[in-house]
């Protein structure tokens, strides 16, 4: 066997085990909500650094991930990554009758900032996301805490939704989950 096709043939296999392990997490997903416990899902959105126009009431992560990261802890125990064009989806009515746009989450931005001993961190509503390049730019409404003009790495932690019939894990469906206040 040539190296060539040794490569071929690993590729293949790694394929066929990356989606055999998607497909354990859809089915165990499913049946989690088959039973009446649905997973509810957080996100978190890691940028280079932010910028904040407190004048136009935006929020915008520079360079940010192309993924955005999601996780629940019960139930189930899942995590996960999704481009940024499936989550830009979840604000639309293609995710269903539940979908941020009509129910903006709230999010924890935290920012570190040169200087400071400890990151910057507030409490906001987001809405309205918009891709302009490798950014991200979200209206806001400050729910608690102070925004700087600017900050270095930033991380926002977006608040849950539940599991449903959506097109994937992770996605909303009609009716399925509610999201909530978080814990902050």
């Amino acid at each position: 066997m040539t190296d060539q096709t040794q490569d071929i043939s690993r590729r293949g296999m790694m394929g066929g085990v990356a989606l055999g392990a998607a497909a354990a997490v859809l089915a165990s997903v499913r049946g989690a909500a088959a039973a009446g416990d649905k997973p509810m899902l957080m996100f978190v959105q890691l940028a280079e650094s932010v910028k904040i126009d407190e004048a136009a009431k935006t929020i915008r992560l520079v360079n940010v991930s192309p993924h955005t990261v999601y996780f629940a802890d019960r139930p189930e125990r899942l995590a996960g990554h999704i481009k940024m064009a499936a989550y830009l989806e979840e604000w639309t009515s293609k995710a269903g009758a539940d979908n941020f746009g009509k129910d903006p989450p709230n999010a924890a931005l935290s920012i570190f900032e040169e200087g400071q001993p400890n990151n910057t961190l507030a409490i906001i509503e987001i809405l309205n996301p918009k891709a302009e390049g490798k950014d991200l730019v979200y209206n806001y409404v400050v729910v608690k805490g102070k925004l700087p003009a600017a900050g270095g790495e930033t991380a926002l932690f977006i608040d849950w939704i539940g599991v449903g019939g959506g097109v994937g894990v992770g996605f909303h469906g009609v009716g399925v989950g509610v999201r909530g206040p978080g814990v902050y």
